[in-house]
């Protein structure tokens, strides 16, 4: 375990941000479905990128019965569990941290009607074994796309075609888009379809030279530094991503950012900043650090329809409200959401980060207008995303000692 102490300062500079998780993610399991080279060469790569990898070799890798420990990654399990049943393999998943205790009844329903068998107790350990028969899979489109997304990558390696029906509203609908364009450039389609997809049957990944995109998400938090003090230019980002954290460019110019296009670099820059309405649905994992930012907003901002965040790494919700009042911040948590009074300035202090990496990059933000150092515990947890945040951070001017307890 580790804490890190940060004391206020001002960030500086060029930044070239991770690869996108989220991409990633979705690459690693298309390219060893395809039988294709490893994508990350030369890169840092994060705990829950390493942690599809792993599983993907454990799939590819011929035995039976199958583990696959996910590590802390959501992404990895939800996205997996539909891909070994669609290869008929015997497969227990297992993971630590929260991850057991984060929801998979959507497929605790769905595969059993398809001819898998699934032993669980509620969380994991989860045994899946039987083979996935194709057909009409409905799912609810309010829970969480990581469900859609391992279906839709899984679907098309079935012997016949299927549809997948949503039967409610999409959120995070950026990530699926995402999920289908990624699928594509390794050769399977998934076909947009009223309320769902159409996905044929008997498909084949393909190799191809896939190159993943820049982080959004990551950026969002140096798109907060700028806004909060220095001028930061970001580099290597995608203007047209379909990642839905894309939004952070136009949510960080409603809260009064400057940001400003130089070719394929986004330079941003501070101007009084007030707050806005936020409606979170298909942005939950920037929430963090827009929390974070409209702490030191003129005005009040309201972020809404965020209430899946209380089933992420952590309570995220509770873990902003509770760190940013510690650190003199004015924030009301609501049922699906955060009130936030802004202020001038933090004060020094300590802020819990609860093991959860968005929590303790957003709380590292914010520490850069405190009247005094903030301490953050869980300094670990950006492993799990962004193993060189704090070296990042330090080298654009940052002020943060990181120390390991015990």
């Amino acid at each position: 375990m580790a804490n890190v102490t940060i004391s206020p300062s001002v960030l500086n500079g060029s930044i070239l941000v991770p690869p996108s998780k989220s991409a990633a993610h979705r690459a690693a399991i298309c390219s060893a479905l395809a039988g294709g080279a490893p994508l990350f060469d030369g890169e840092a790569i994060s705990n829950d990128i390493t942690a599809t990898c792993r599983a993907m070799r454990a799939i590819c890798g011929g035995g039976d019965p199958v583990r696959i420990d996910c590590g802390e990654s959501g992404s990895t399990l939800r996205f997996l569990i539909p891909v070994a049943a669609a290869l008929g393999l015997n497969a227990e998943f297992t993971g630590g941290g929260r991850l057991p205790e984060r929801p998979i009844g959507v497929y605790l329903d769905c595969l059993p009607r398809h001819g898998v068998s699934c032993g669980t107790r509620g969380g994991l350990p989860l045994s899946v074994s039987g083979r996935i028969t194709p057909g009409r899979f409905v799912l609810p489109g309010n829970v969480s796309s990581q469900f859609i997304t391992g279906l839709l990558l899984a679907l098309p390696l079935l012997d016949g075609d299927s549809e997948l029906i949503l039967s409610s509203p999409l959120e995070s609908a950026g990530y699926v888009d995402m999920t289908v364009e990624i699928m594509r450039e390794f050769g399977v389609t998934a076909e947009s379809a009223e309320n769902g997809w159409n996905i044929a049957g008997r498909q084949k990944y393909r190799p191809c030279a896939y190159r993943v995109e820049r982080d959004w998400s990551q950026a969002a938090f140096f798109l907060a530094a700028g806004a909060l003090g220095g001028t930061l230019r970001l580099e290597g980002l995608n203007r047209d991503s379909c990642q839905g954290d894309r939004a952070a460019e136009r949510l960080f110019r409603e809260f009064g950012a400057k940001a400003e296009w130089h070719g394929s670099v986004l330079s941003v820059s501070p101007n009084e900043l007030k707050g806005m309405e936020i409606d979170a649905s298909q942005i939950p994992d920037l929430v963090p650090v827009l929390a974070a930012t409209a702490a030191l907003c003129r005005g009040r901002t309201r972020i809404y329809n965020a209430r899946r965040l209380r089933i992420k790494e952590s309570d995220r919700l509770f873990a902003m409200a509770d760190g940013l009042t510690k650190l003199g911040g004015r924030v009301t948590e609501t049922d699906d959401g955060l009130i936030i009074d802004g202020v001038p300035m933090l004060h020094g202090g300590k802020a819990e980060g609860f093991n959860d990496h968005r929590i303790v990059m957003a709380f590292s933000i914010a520490a850069l207008k405190a009247g005094g150092s903030v301490t953050v515990s869980d300094a670990q947890s950006v492993q799990k995303s962004y193993p060189a945040f704090f070296e990042d951070y330090n080298r654009l001017g940052g002020k943060a000692n990181v120390f390991h307890m015990g």
